[in-house]
């Protein structure tokens, strides 16, 4: 064995000493997942009198830990808008896009997608959940507001209801919707290892909405992703 002089090594780890501190301080990369809804088809209407509908969408993020804990929640809105009869329309275009949200997963947990489509009757009452909704879209509400329990049985109208609560939101979506209000619902569980391990990036989640009202019978087709992205802690999501 050979011994190198004490002032080669030294120089040594002069030289090494940077790259060792700047890989120690690099912060990992933090999994956050992204709800992003993307296109909505009107294929047959609830109002076939008047030819058209007034709908809303409400659609929230609920993460839980690796011991099944509630982690936090996330809301976003989009609405009211008027469709007609055979429309198609692309939720990320136009000057009003339903804006997606994000949350952070906590490693070893799972995050739950849940969207609800309304068709409005009262459109005062609401276009005032929904101004409502955009004041914290995409504002992280963390556990202590957040009641909910893993053991809690919940459907999607009150995973986003509580969601809605959580953040500050003075209306109770399921204290505001008569049975014929609620047009839809849909939830996504995914946990953090089938996110991560998903090669295309992100779950395309399609859904197909029908039900009839008195004579009329109606059907929209909704399409929403669930994206997972690496961010720096401190750096804005993309």
């Amino acid at each position: 064995m050979v011994n190198r002089p004490i002032s080669a090594r030294l120089r040594l780890l002069y030289w090494l000493s940077p790259l060792l501190t700047v890989g120690a301080c690099t912060p990992q990369l933090v999994p956050t997942a992204q709800l992003r809804p993307t296109q909505l088809t009107a294929v047959n209407l609830e109002e076939t009198v008047s030819q058209r509908d007034e709908i809303m969408l409400a659609y929230s993020l609920a993460t839980f830990d690796a011991q099944n804990k509630p982690a936090g929640v996330v809301n976003g809105g989009w609405g009211v808008e008027t469709v007609r009869k055979g429309q198609v329309i692309d939720l990320q275009a136009g000057q009003k896009p339903a804006a997606p949200i994000d949350i952070t997963v906590p490693r070893g947990g799972r995050v739950v997608a849940s969207l609800v489509l309304v068709e409005v009757d009262a459109y005062d009452r609401a276009q005032q959940l929904v101004d409502q909704v955009k004041r914290v879209h995409n504002v992280v509400a963390g556990p202590a507001s957040w009641l909910l329990t893993a053991a809690d049985v919940l459907t999607p109208l009150r995973y986003v209801s509580a969601g809605l609560a959580a953040s500050g939101v003075g209306l109770k979506l399921v204290d505001h919707l008569d049975d014929d209000d609620l047009l839809g619902q849909s939830s996504v569980d995914l946990n953090e290892t089938e996110l991560r391990q998903n090669k295309q990036g992100y779950v395309r989640v399609p859904v197909v909405f029908t039900g009839r009202n008195l004579r009329d019978a109606y059907e929209y087709r909704l399409t929403y992703d669930i994206r997972l992205n690496r961010i720096r802690p401190g750096k804005d999501k993309k």
